[in-house]
């Protein structure tokens, strides 16, 4: 089976799912999904079987495949976050990551400093001032990388291996915000600064000092985002009764 096949098949439909076109209690049917996508019947099983563990889907006997609510999705996979960043829950979606980043970040921050390998305190500097020389150069697409490097070594310095699950996560939000126009060329020097500021502290093992400049870092990611979100729906996702 051909790989590209497999990977264009899971882009077309969960990209039309998320967005809407593909509504949820839509029903689609394997031979059809064959003849639109002009591919094998194994793809499409194999394509379907994917959006069924991202909780895109369920395949339901003399049914066909049903498309599920946004409730019932996977919210912490890759995949689906970049096409939420892609479509009209982008909003939503932004806001969600802001929050969720708000809640772990400042906490992996204190931990690190108390916990990280000195090879990751040093790496944490040494990235910081890259970044800012980057971002007052105007440099986008080396900014993008050392910020998406700089948040996953402060994730995975925590020690805390559930925190550092989320590096994926925190790539897709940083890299979406790129691609999407939603970052300056020239982010705030202040921004920059506060960077270095928690790389600094980690480095010298200030946990209040760390927690405190990544705080300063999302309270103001979510001052400078809130636009994108404010008309946004939130979802809420039903509680299983015991």
């Amino acid at each position: 089976m051909s790989t590209s096949l497999h990977h264009r098949a899971i882009e077309h439909l969960g990209t039309r799912i998320v967005a809407g076109e593909l509504p949820a209690g839509h029903i689609m049917l394997a031979e059809h999904l064959e003849e639109e996508l002009q591919v094998s019947r194994s793809v499409v099983r194999e394509a379907v079987r994917v959006l069924q563990s991202l909780g895109l889907v369920e395949t339901t006997k003399r049914v066909g495949i049903r498309v599920l609510p946004a409730n019932r999705w996977n919210p912490f996979d890759s995949q689906v976050i970049r096409w939420r960043l892609a479509g009209e829950g982008r909003g939503a979606q932004l806001r969600s990551l802001a929050e969720l980043r708000t809640a772990v970040e400042p906490v992996a921050a204190e931990l690190a400093a108390t916990n990280a390998p000195e090879e990751i305190r040093r790496e944490l500097v040494e990235v910081s001032h890259a970044m800012r020389d980057a971002g007052r150069a105007g440099d986008v697409p080396r900014f993008l990388e050392l910020d998406i490097h700089f948040h996953s070594l402060l994730l995975t310095g925590s020690g805390n291996e559930m925190f550092a699950n989320m590096v994926g996560q925190v790539a897709e939000t940083l890299t979406g915000r790129t691609v999407h126009g939603l970052m300056p060329d020239r982010p705030r020097d202040t921004a920059l600064q506060w960077h270095v500021d928690v790389a600094e502290a980690i480095a010298a093992g200030n946990p209040a000092g760390a927690r405190e400049a990544s705080d300063r870092i999302m309270r103001q990611t979510i001052a400078e985002m809130e636009p994108e979100w404010k008309d946004q729906p939130r979802v809420f996702v039903p509680v299983t009764r015991p």
